[in-house]
């Protein structure tokens, strides 16, 4: 195996830079003259704009302009819109309201942007945006599903008067009716899942300049699409064309969905750098983030599924209402739709499904993707459902799971739900899963803990999920005294793709690790890309750097027989050197300098250089999966929960960087137990203003609320791409939070305590044992 190639456990080339302070993210970017900009934002849920007065604030010292709906809509510039068709439920297409720059007659949530001001610098900007005032006309407003669909609820948007956005639908009803009616036991389960806040590091910034002589505008923010945030510029909100937009991302710090996004502070510094002529920064804070930035999950889910006497699932009915906000997101309605339904029949050979998913406005920020993006909602849906029908049709959870699984000699196995699963052995991890976490010695533990006071449970999991989606391309770039660039339209927000790349890169062309520089997020050096999402990088972009290493070692071979004087067939490469058989060699970096000058050109060669590009499309998507098993401790008289063991055990396919990958699972875990056990996203039932807008009332697991991970990889390489990698950003967080409640509900079993609902805080625990007593007495 190449040192430093892939499979090895190389230290990121990343953390030098970013642990040492040298990390550049949008916020740091300076230009000179550059003003300062803040967005002004909307204190009511719902209300009529009737009026806005700047004039107090434009004549305050430093301030350059205040800028409002009505200039928006003056300047021509668009709203960002919503890129999935929504239907009503006799496939009539519904409207779909995107997110405005600036709102204009009215605001629909605590949050929703009504004036950009430009001042100096940020306290002048500051300062005026708190004089400026504005004539709201408030309205009713409605913060919870429940409450958007009851009779008589307040309307988000008149054009729908029920607050339903969409009405979509999978799978055959008929069959799955039939197969309930036949059914020896019926399940049901209602669940809720909660609203979260993606919480990344970095809050969003934004810096803008506009060229007059060229007519280009150039943004740095802070995204996981570069070319995503640049279409949208273009096609949506500046209406230019594209050649006039150059997008730049630096480090981001953490993006969990939250950043795929085009938002509209990247237009508005654009357009007000067009209109002062100078460059605008924007720079949001940790309030802003919990209001402005999209949410996550929040749906209510209703499961019906029929089991036969002997434990196997035959159908499965799915319920859902899914809040989306105040405005349709980009991908929102996706997200509790086709990435929710298509992992509905999950690692089990489900026979017949059927799954309705209805998109509800409410006067809240707006939802779309978080780490996962619909396979942790399925997964949790799935899960949940397998504990309860085991109980209550008297299996273990382990049992019924082996009962229902499909086999590694189904594969290729055709999904009720619609994907073709290429890979995997389910019960495999979850036997390797039990074994490491000693699931046989939980009753020993149990008493140990009872004698302590408190209540022990443990608590399983297994998912699969889908990953990677379109094509990426990559290019190779050599450059002087040794230097080898890698250019492509990822974007790494924390993953460790430089070091990933790089690793690629080296162990095909036999080099140096520390000789590959991985180039991203800049529009103008990268033609084309999809960014970041899905757990796409590397299952995509990998074996785009792997081909297009491979094209430099193709262009290699014809340069070096020709400085060789050999025929091209004779010429061998190994170890980064190419050679013949009689021993002549040229080593690649040395050979890529001399390639560089055109008198070195082989015959019918017209291009100088080894450089190369390549592409990889991708036909079919990868299959993570895996098993997860949590065990917690309660205390039944506070309600608190540690978590005190968890065992996940993964199939990521290849694996390219086993450190790397452990960062990864390590960061999902936390997130979903944070999901599970303590973040609570609420809103004050009669405004829906925000009641968790800051960290002192919403909660993150910090590092002494996690045990640490016991964890193993086990992989069965994918067949759908020449790597065989799987994907794996999202995994840890999909397994987490099926197996963190199943375990709470596994320590309070003993008092009778069948369900309880995510997040399960200290007080939903606390009540839950309170009234499971009461009912007991």
């Amino acid at each position: 195996m190449q040192k430093f190639g892939m499979g090895q456990a190389v230290r990121r080339s990343e953390d030098p830079r970013l642990l040492t302070g040298r990390g550049r993210y949008a916020a740091d970017v300076t230009l000179p003259t550059q003003a300062r900009a803040v967005v002004l934002r909307s204190p009511h849920a719902h209300a009529r704009i009737i009026g806005i007065d700047a004039r107090e604030a434009l004549a305050m010292p430093g301030v350059l302009a205040v800028l409002t709906g009505e200039d928006v809509a003056a300047d021509g510039l668009g709203e960002i819109p919503c890129a999935i068709r929504v239907d009503d439920r006799h496939g009539n297409r519904l409207p779909r309201p995107g997110r405005p720059l600036l709102a204009r007659d009215r605001v629909r949530y605590v949050g929703d942007g009504v004036a950009l001001v430009v001042a100096e610098c940020v306290d002048a900007a500051v300062a005026a945006a708190e004089r400026i005032e504005v004539e709201y006309e408030p309205l009713p407003a409605v913060a919870t599903i429940t409450a958007a669909v009851a009779d008589g609820a307040p309307a988000v948007w008149e054009a729908m008067a029920d607050n339903r956005a969409f009405h979509w639908s999978l799978g055959d009803a008929q069959a799955v009716e039939t197969a309930l009616d036949g059914a020896d036991h019926v399940v049901s389960l209602s669940l809720i899942n909660n609203r979260v806040i993606p919480c990344a590091m970095e809050p969003r910034a934004a810096v803008g300049t506009f060229d007059a002589e060229t007519g280009r505008y150039t943004l740095y923010t802070s995204s996981q699409s570069p070319h995503g945030v640049k279409n949208g510029l273009s096609a949506h909100t500046l209406k230019v064309p594209a050649d006039q937009v150059h997008v730049i991302i630096g480090d981001v710090g953490g993006g969990f969905g939250t950043k795929i996004y085009h938002y509209p502070e990247e237009a508005l510094v654009l357009w007000a750098s067009r209109r002062l002529g100078r460059p605008v920064k924007w720079v949001g804070d940790r309030t802003e983030a919990f209001l402005a930035d999209t949410h996550g999950r929040d749906q209510i889910n209703h499961l019906t599924a029929g089991f036969a006497a002997d434990g196997r699932l035959l159908a499965l009915r799915v319920d859902s209402l899914a809040n989306m906000g105040a405005y349709l997101n980009s991908f929102g309605p996706a997200i509790p739709t086709q990435m929710t339904g298509c992992m509905l029949s999950g690692c089990y050979a489900l026979p017949a499904l059927h799954a309705v998913c209805e998109g509800v406005y409410t006067n809240t920020t707006p939802v779309d993707a978080y780490r996962g993006a619909g396979r942790p909602e399925a997964t949790y849906m799935l899960e949940r459902l397998m504990d309860t029908a085991a109980r209550q049709l008297g299996m273990a959870p382990d049992a019924i799971r082996r009962r229902n699984f499909i086999t590694p000699q189904q594969m290729p196995y055709q999904s009720v739900a619609g994907p073709v699963f290429d890979s995997g052995d389910f019960a495999r991890h979850l036997e390797t899963a039990l074994e490491t976490a000693d699931w046989n010695g939980i009753d020993e533990r149990r008493r140990h803990a009872a004698a302590r006071g408190r209540l022990r449970g443990i608590g399983l999991s297994t998912y699969i999920e889908i990953c990677g989606f379109q094509g990426e391309e990559a290019s190779i770039r050599f450059g002087e005294a040794g230097a080898l660039e890698v250019l492509i339209g990822t974007q790494s927000t924390g993953q460790g793709h430089e070091t990933a790349y790089a690793q690629i890169v080296a162990g095909t062309l036999g080099i140096p690790v520390d000789s590959v520089a991985v180039v991203q997020g800049d529009t103008d050096r990268i033609a084309t890309g999809f960014g970041t999402s899905g757990s796409r990088s590397l299952p995509v972009g990998g074996p785009a750097v792997q081909r297009a290493a491979e094209a430099v070692i193709e262009r290699g071979r014809l340069f070096a027989a020709h400085l060789l004087q050999a025929d091209a067939t004779d010429v061998r490469f190994d170890q980064g050197r190419f050679a013949t058989a009689d021993g002549r060699s040229i080593d690649l970096m040395a050979l890529a300098t001399v390639a560089r000058d055109p008198a070195n050109l082989p015959p019918g060669e017209s291009r100088p250089g080894l450089d190369a590009t390549a592409r990889f499309d991708l036909d079919a998507s990868t299959f993570p999966n895996g098993c997860h098993v949590c065990e917690v401790e309660v205390d039944p008289d506070t309600g608190g929960i540690q978590v005190v063991r968890y065992t996940a055990v993964d199939d990521f396919g290849t694996v390219v960087n086993p450190l790397l990958l452990a960062g990864q699972v390590h960061g999902g875990i936390a997130q979903g137990i944070g999901q599970a056990l303590m973040e609570r996203t609420a809103y004050d039932p009669a405004s829906a203003q925000p009641l968790t807008a800051s960290f002192v009332d919403y909660a993150i697991p910090r590092a002494a609320d996690l045990p640490a991970f016991d964890i193993a990889f086990d992989g069965v390489p994918c067949t759908t791409n020449p790597l065989g990698i799987k994907g794996a950003g999202e995994a840890g967080t999909i397994g987490a939070c099926p197996a963190v409640i199943n375990a709470v509900i596994d320590a309070l079993a003993p008092l009778g305590v069948t369900h309880i609902d995510m997040p399960a805080t200290p007080e939903a625990v606390w009540r839950t044992i309170r009234e499971a007593r009461s009912a007991a007495a």
